[in-house]
């Protein structure tokens, strides 16, 4: 008779050579004790949640946030909500299954990319696919791709995040080639998956961004949509805990 650790062992090698299928689960679960069943239940959801998790940790990671931030602490006090969207609204991630955009505009410092990165753990934690990207990263990175002869593979990659963070529109302008393929991005984007824009420019400077007004305006379009604009107004964050004042002396 086997040893129960030489068992254990072989029902590790088991399970890795298989997956369980619905015939074989009903029928050992009809045969079983009810003890026997029991244990076979335990087992199921612990393998269950344990999949769960390696889930919800490689969509974290593919993700690359810069500080996988989350909403425990958020200082709300800055955020002005369109009419019929609010903070349980966002926390719900019903925007998600609506395929509708947020923009997150205003002052600097005041709470827009802590928000993207929080929405982005916050869909992970849900199993649902994000992606995070600075504006100019994102069109470095597709820059590279299409020098590289793989853009549409790139952007085919970038489609398939349910939630797509666009970060600091308007922080660097872009040159045409750049613009057209950020709209690139949009254009693909409008109606199959949610993009959040954060930035500190009203739309009627999003011109001088993609440095055709036109190209603007065609973004502009997809993105109100069904869009939804957060607006951001109050002192930065980090002036307030700042060591050292914007005078250039030592804060008090």
């Amino acid at each position: 008779m086997q040893s129960s650790a030489c068992v254990a062992d072989a029902v590790v090698e088991a399970g890795k050579r298989c997956s369980l299928t619905k015939s074989v689960l009903a029928e050992w679960a009809r045969r079983g004790t009810p003890r026997q069943v029991e244990y076979l239940l335990g087992y199921l959801e612990a393998e269950g949640a344990s999949r769960d998790a390696s889930k919800r940790a490689q969509l974290l990671r593919r993700c690359a946030l810069p500080q996988a931030k989350t909403f425990e602490g958020y200082d709300w006090s800055c955020v002005s909500w369109p009419d019929g969207f609010g903070r349980d609204d966002l926390l719900s991630l019903s925007f998600l299954g609506d395929r509708e955009d947020l923009v997150l505009m205003g002052d600097v410092g005041t709470g827009k990319t802590h928000m993207a990165e929080a929405l982005c753990v916050l869909a992970c934690q849900s199993a649902r696919a994000a992606r995070f990207f600075t504006a100019s990263s994102l069109v470095g990175r597709l820059r590279r791709a299409r020098d590289e002869g793989r853009l549409d593979r790139e952007l085919a990659q970038v489609g398939r995040a349910e939630l797509l963070v666009v970060d600091e529109l308007g922080f660097l302008p872009l040159d045409v080639d750049g613009a057209r393929l950020l709209f690139q991005v949009v254009s693909q984007a409008y109606e199959t998956q949610s993009v959040v824009f954060t930035t500190n420019l009203e739309f009627s400077r999003w011109g001088s961004v993609f440095g055709d007004d036109q190209m603007a305006a065609a973004v502009i379009d997809r993105v109100v949509h069904h869009g939804r604009l957060l607006q951001f107004r109050g002192e930065s964050y980090r002036v307030r805990h700042a060591l050292m004042s914007p005078g250039g002396g030592v804060a008090e």
